[in-house]
């Protein structure tokens, strides 16, 4: 895994985080989206960002979990600069096989994650991966799934994090947010 910092790094990483945009009042009304997918439009953003998401875990890991849906981006990225494997971690009722599945609140609702039981064998070493960490609900419930399929979840990343809403407590667990707002 090459993810040695190019000269230019922080100017790129300041180049990709204002890819970011801002979305007031959506998928409801008082709820800031922040929509990553310009970011993951631009290559070279794409690229400089995968490999901050992934540079403090370097050599720690054997595979990445992505979590539904933009995580998925990130997890197949991610993935492939450091020559691991990918688990996906999907929204429940998507999955064929046995699967272990874990509950949490979003900021605007509730829902459940699943990951099939058997795609890695047990104290495998997982980096779980998401877009945005705001409450953390989510990552939460991917460190429950972990837990329950006996992997060692070596950290997590994230793309953003939004401070000020308790995701970094919730989550528990050594995290890194390229990003914060």
């Amino acid at each position: 895994m090459d993810v040695s910092p190019r000269p230019d790094r922080t100017s790129a990483l300041h180049r990709a985080e204002a890819l970011i945009a801002t979305i007031r009042d959506y998928p409801e009304p008082g709820i800031v989206f922040r929509d990553l997918t310009p970011l993951f439009a631009d290559a070279e953003a794409l690229h400089d960002v995968i490999d901050a998401l992934i540079a403090p875990f370097a050599g720690t890991f054997d595979a990445v979990a992505g979590i539904e849906a933009r995580g998925f981006v990130l997890a197949g990225a991610a993935s492939r600069a450091a020559g691991v494997g990918l688990v996906p971690i999907r929204k429940a009722g998507r999955l064929p096989r046995e699967r272990v599945s874990a509950d949490y609140a979003l900021e605007y609702g509730a829902a459940t994650i699943e990951a099939h039981r058997g795609d890695l064998p047990e104290g495998s070493r997982v980096l779980l991966l998401d877009d945005v960490l705001a409450t953390g609900g989510t990552l939460r419930a991917a460190h429950e799934i972990g837990t329950a399929l006996c992997w060692d979840v070596v950290g997590t990343a994230v793309v953003l994090e939004i401070e000020g809403l308790g995701g970094r407590d919730t989550v528990g667990a050594d995290l890194h947010a390229v990003f914060a707002a």
